[in-house]
């Protein structure tokens, strides 16, 4: 069996912390096993790896997203990304294309397709191994998961299920996020939200994306990639599909896309440089900034601070936070690289349009910044933390706590640090 994780979007309900660049799967927020924090994107793996399915993952991003998905879980992952983003079933078409091509499995080999941000239980798995005995046993050609509903919500795609056999039912029909009302009369029916998994044979699928174009290679499949139709694969594939089954799940299962139902599952109300006092209720707050937070007899409330700006909301309000924060223009001031991650301490503009930032960058031990160049900027390093070693124009600088190398636009040069190393650079004269 094959796992493909679909990790797309590049959401801002959860701004401060999430953007362009950062999205909510990577905030290591969650409580973990080991007593520290986790983000979503490891909870799932980790969930995966103790759940017995011991098999294959891959994982399907945009370009944007793949130091991230690196820095998290490691240089082992099979990353395979979208030249540009589209939908869900682009993004499955491409991932098939690798199993096929690069990975070389066999047609008959069962694959399951995932997102990689649900908030859910050990049972969650043991049904997507229900999912894929099923397809094997030829019980359908794509096989989905149905979540039991807890209320009638207009949010979710339903599942209206037929005839039953051996816990497997045939759909009947779906119906995308209907009115309060219907998703009632469609839970006394039985209707099981659409989860969002499906499995199926890995054959059954290149079938259906060799319709829409025949290549010779996953390098030609990913340079034709905008050529797919840009759409679901809900629409696409299972509305369409004539032998279609579903698996109920009966389990916790929970999107944490906003400030509200995230902060129902941390352990602590304080994350970062944070004091609360005790007459505050109800109330969390995330600092991810070096000054202090402090909270005062508030209730109800959402505070976040990072890099990018500072969150206060009442929990109820949080839901409508993307509204405003896709009315900021303005660049992330915090990534992921695969060698670590840099946020933006300052930044300033000057009367003929250049700019300087000011960066923190942190570069983990054993990890490497690679024959960088800026084109555009000059910019300063200074060790403030770590060692490690700098190549640049033939010469090699041992860097170490106190070391100030500058760097002039255009020059290539090399970083490894020998042991995790904290770099202040200021850049110079870049336009953006």
């Amino acid at each position: 069996m094959q796992i493909i994780l679909l990790s797309g979007g590049s959401g801002k309900r959860l701004w401060p912390l999430s953007n362009d660049s950062r999205s909510k799967q990577f905030l290591k927020l969650l409580p973990a096993a080991n007593g520290g924090r986790e983000s979503m994107v490891q909870r799932v793996l980790r969930q995966i790896n103790e759940s017995g399915l011991a098999c294959p993952v891959t994982i399907a991003t945009s370009a944007s997203q793949k130091d991230a998905i690196i820095n998290q879980l490691g240089e082992e992952v099979n990353v395979v990304t979208e030249p540009c983003r589209r939908d869900t079933f682009p993004a499955i078409c491409l991932a098939t294309a690798y199993l096929e091509m690069e990975a070389k499995c066999p047609m008959d080999e069962t694959v399951v397709v995932m997102p990689c941000d649900p908030y859910t239980e050990d049972r969650y798995f043991h049904t997507i191994a229900q999912m894929a005995r099923a397809v094997e046993a030829h019980a359908a050609d794509l096989v989905l998961m149905g979540v039991k509903p807890t209320y009638p919500s207009a949010k979710y795609g339903y599942v209206i299920p037929g005839d039953e056999t051996d816990g497997i039912y045939r759909v009947e029909r779906f119906t995308e996020k209907p009115d309060v009302p219907t998703a009632e009369r469609f839970i006394a029916q039985g209707a099981f939200w659409n989860g969002g998994v499906f499995a199926f044979r890995l054959g059954y699928l290149v079938d259906i994306v060799r319709r829409y174009m025949s290549y010779g290679s996953f390098a030609e499949l990913r340079n034709r990639y905008e050529e797919l139709p840009k759409i679901s694969f809900d629409y696409e594939v299972a509305e369409k599909a004539q032998s279609v089954a579903v698996i109920p799940y009966d389990g916790e299962w929970k999107d944490l896309g906003t400030w509200n139902t995230l902060t129902d599952e941390l352990r602590d109300h304080g994350v970062g440089n944070v004091v609360i006092d005790d007459k505050t209720e109800n109330t969390h707050v995330v600092n991810e900034l070096e000054i202090p937070v402090m909270c005062l007899g508030v209730k109800n409330l959402v505070i976040a601070a990072s890099c990018d700006g500072i969150l206060v909301s009442e929990k109820s309000q949080s839901e409508n936070i993307k509204h405003y924060a896709d009315r900021l223009l303005r660049m992330p001031m915090y990534e992921e690289r695969r060698w670590g991650e840099f946020k933006v301490v300052s930044s300033s503009e000057f009367a003929d349009g250049s700019q300087s930032f000011t960066k923190q960058l942190r570069i983990q031990a054993g990890k490497e910044i690679k024959n960088s160049v800026q084109a555009d900027f000059d910019k300063v390093w200074t060790v403030v933390d770590g060692e490690g070693e700098l190549e640049m124009n033939g010469i090699t600088t041992a860097m170490h706590r106190g070391v100030t190398v500058a760097i002039a636009r255009g020059t290539a040069h090399s970083l490894c640090a020998t042991s995790a190393l904290t770099i202040v650079e200021v850049e110079i004269g870049g336009k953006r």
